[in-house]
Order: C-alpha cells, then sequence, then structure tokens
C-alpha cells in the first residue's frame, strides 16, 4: 500500500518490504530509520531495532542513522526499560542513534522542575506508569518524583534534542507551524502542533518526518511523513526507512 505514492519500481530490500517514491531525499549513501512513539513499549522497540539491524546487515549502507522521535514514556508499562535501552544505546549496528523530545518527556521534565499544573497533566495522560516502572509510586507528591528519579534516566530526558536535519528531511515529534521557516520554530510547536500543520499543503522548507498523531497506517504527503501508528492502543511500532528518493517501512 503506497499511501497515494507509486512506487519507484517493485524494489524489494531486506525480506521483501517494498520501497514507495518518497516526497523528500537524502544523499547518495546515506539512509534514516525514523522510529514513532514508542510509549513504553520495550519489548516492541528490542524487536524493531533487531529488525532495523538485520536490514543493515543485508544492505549495507555507507552511513546510516536512527532517530527515535520522542515519546519514550507514559501509558505502556516498561518506560523505565525503554529509558535504560535509550541511554545506554550508542550504534544499532552500524548506525549511530539520535533521540529526540516528545511532547511527554517535556511535560514529565516541567513536573520535575515544579510545575504542578504539568504534574497533573503528566498523570493524567499516563505519567502514572512512568512512575511505577520507575519504582516511585505514583501517589507519592510531585515535589518528591525529583529526588527519587534514576540520575541515567534524568540526565537522558534532558539531553533530549528538538529537531534533527538531514538531507531534504526534518525531523521533529510532532511536526511544525507552516509559514515560520524550519529554523525559527517554537518548541511548543516542534513537541505538540496539530492544525494547521496536518492539514497545510504548503511547502515547508524541508520534509518533515513526525509522530505525535496516531493512525492506523503510516502517512505520506508531499510535505511530511508521520509514523505514529498508535503502538500503545494496539497498533505497530513502525519506523519509515529513508534512503535517496525512497522510503519503505519496518513494523514491529
Amino acid at each position: 500500500m503506497a499511501w497515494g505514492f507509486e512506487s519507484p519500481g517493485g524494489q524489494a530490500p531486506g525480506d521483501g518490504f517494498p520501497l514507495y517514491r518518497a516526497p523528500g531525499r537524502l544523499p547518495a549513501g546515506r539512509r534514516v530509520y525514523a522510529v514513532g512513539d514508542i510509549h513504553g513499549l520495550d519489548e516492541r522497540l528490542g524487536a524493531l531495532h533487531s529488525l532495523i539491524a538485520e536490514d543493515l546487515r543485508a544492505r549495507p549502507a555507507a552511513a546510516a542513522t536512527v532517530v527515535h522521535l520522542g515519546d519514550y514514556i507514559d501509558r505502556g508499562p516498561d518506560s523505565a526499560l525503554v529509558l535504560a535501552r535509550l541511554a545506554g544505546l550508542g550504534r544499532i549496528g552500524k548506525a549511530r542513534v539520535v533521540n529526540l523530545m516528545g511532547n511527554h518527556e517535556r511535560t514529565f521534565l516541567d513536573a520535575l522542575a515544579g510545575d504542578a499544573p504539568a504534574a497533573t497533566d503528566f498523570l493524567y495522560n499516563g505519567g502514572d506508569t512512568t512512575l511505577a516502572s520507575l519504582g516511585i509510586d505514583p501517589a507519592t507528591p510531585a515535589a518528591a518524583w525529583g529526588a527519587r528519579m534514576p540520575q541515567m534516566a534524568l540526565g537522558f530526558l534532558r539531553g533530549l534534542a528538538l529537531v534533527h536535519r538531514e538531507g531534504g528531511y526534518l525531523f521533529a515529534h510532532a511536526g511544525i507551524r507552516p509559514g515560520i521557516a524550519p529554523e525559527a520554530q517554537a518548541p511548543a510547536d516542534l513537541l505538540s502542533i496539530r492544525q494547521p500543520f496536518l492539514a497545510s499543503e504548503a511547502e515547508l522548507g524541508a520534509v518533515v518526518v513526525h509522530g505525535h498523531t496516531p493512525g492506523e497506517a503510516p502517512v505520506i504527503r508531499a510535505n511530511r511523513i508521520g509514523v505514529d501508528t498508535g503502538a500503545v492502543y494496539g497498533g505497530p511500532l513502525t519506523a519509515a526507512v529513508l534512503e535517496a528518493e525512497t522510503v519503505g517501512f519496518l513494523a514491529a
């Protein structure tokens, strides 16, 4: 299923996943795997990493990057394991790893910094599962969470980037605001925007690869690729595979 785009000739890399014509391009020799929202599903993340490593062995790339698009925590049962896995992950095979921030990580950090409304939002949006996985009773007052946080997890969260750029693509958790240059985007939009970004048909200065808004399948438009396929709601955990002028998808 090409989601509105034609196949570039029926290519079948790896064990046979199809490639489609992409709206952007990467320089020759480069490949990017962009992973959608994880939400505490560590076993699924490990399986997807294995698929990425298998693809890299089957189809070596001169330079490869794995970009995790954020929302590692909340709702699913194993947020602490996801954080530990990503914090200790230097490479997947020969691919370097880039970890971006999602709105759930930002809300948690704000709560840890003493923002009471953020703490309420965090718990309302599944943060109780994150606290439990970190060994913190969800009934613990928010002011005490920071003292009980593993320093490794806290350092990882504080070090997350907002955007990543390669070739004709910009990677951000939620998207960007149309009409504003990619380098001038507000952090709140990069982390949380839906409209007018999702409905926009405008040229955005780059093809945006994002998560944040779940759907039953990946979305390819002329100006964006969405890879949040609702893993925590029963869908697969998906990675877009970008190379040259093509895109394919791995799912676990």
